[in-house]
């Protein structure tokens, strides 16, 4: 499920930077960046739980 998560908040992410970018808007960007951190930690806590098992 978290890996689902961070998929879809790293896909959203790099929609927010495009969009950010493309039409000068720091804001949509800079959240962009930070959904881009959650799902770094989503994806690595699902490994680091499969990797237990």
């Amino acid at each position: 499920m978290k890996k689902l998560v961070a998929i879809l908040l790293s896909l959203l992410a790099i929609v927010l930077i495009v969009m950010g970018i493309g039409n000068f808007m720091i804001p949509p960007a800079l959240t962009g960046i930070g959904f881009l951190a959650l799902a770094f930690v989503f994806f690595k806590e699902g490994q680091h739980k499969n990797f237990d098992k």
